[in-house]
């Protein structure tokens, strides 16, 4: 199967990153498609960000569909655009807060959050909201180094993250670490032995969910809101999303 992993900001490095982690995990037989747009913000590190790599994320979603695509991975931890994304495609569309999330919560009865800046610590509590993992999370700790800081990975950084990993074990109880960016894709293997308890990895997360998800013939419901969107003309610069 092939699946689809887009990174909503215009990173390529990131992109080429997160693209190697995903085939790492993918099983023989599953080829990654990984790609990022043209346009929108260099990193993603507020709502205003979001809001914007949104459309990319659309545009990204519409090339994976016509490629035919089993499934497709929004790979930046905010889920920018997932359900309308969902809206789109037939297979299963995963973002990788959801994902991790989900399976943190199969492997500890409480978890916490790595994620970058101080600024993010309120979008990520808000996902855990919707997605029902508020109560399940200790916290959402943050290493205060912005997203394009993660292209650069050494050992000081390796032990940055690990710190507030294992201050989250040790001082709250948490039993497993979800680490909040896409930027860290490469870093779960390590970041495990240094913390000693499972660390999950949203991108290697929502590959082996989407996978088992197609292999289970289910797909995204095209019943109620997550139906394909409504036919409809655009107008000015987005005249090429209508449908």
């Amino acid at each position: 199967m092939q699946i689809q992993v887009i990174n909503p900001n215009t990173s390529a490095n990131m992109t080429a990153k997160i693209g190697r982690a995903a085939q790492a995990i993918a099983r023989p037989g599953t080829t990654i498609l990984a790609s990022n747009p043209e346009a929108g913000p260099v990193s993603i590190e507020s709502h205003y960000d979001e809001a914007v790599a949104a459309v990319g994320v659309i545009e990204e979603m519409r090339k994976g569909v016509d490629a035919g695509c089993a499934a497709h991975v929004i790979a930046c931890f905010g889920d920018p655009g997932l359900l309308a994304a969902r809206e789109m495609a037939k297979g299963p569309v995963l973002g990788i807060a959801e994902a991790g999330f989900h399976l943190a919560s199969l492997l500890a009865t409480r978890f916490a959050v790595v994620t970058t800046l101080t600024r993010t610590r309120i979008i990520a509590e808000h996902l855990l909201q919707r997605y029902g993992f508020a109560e399940l999370c200790t916290s959402v700790r943050c290493i205060d180094l912005p997203v394009l800081a993660l292209e650069a990975a050494d050992d000081s950084l390796i032990e940055l993250i690990a710190a507030e990993g294992r201050r989250a074990r040790d001082e709250e109880g948490a039993g497993a670490i979800v680490l909040g960016c896409g930027g860290m894709a490469d870093l779960r293997e390590a970041l495990s032995e240094a913390i000693g308890i499972p660390v999950i990895e949203g991108v290697s997360a929502a590959v082996k969910l989407a996978e088992s998800l197609v292999d289970l013939g289910l797909g995204t419901s095209k019943h109620g809101d997550l139906a394909y969107p409504i036919a409809k003309p655009f107008s000015g610069r987005f005249a090429h999303l209508g449908r």
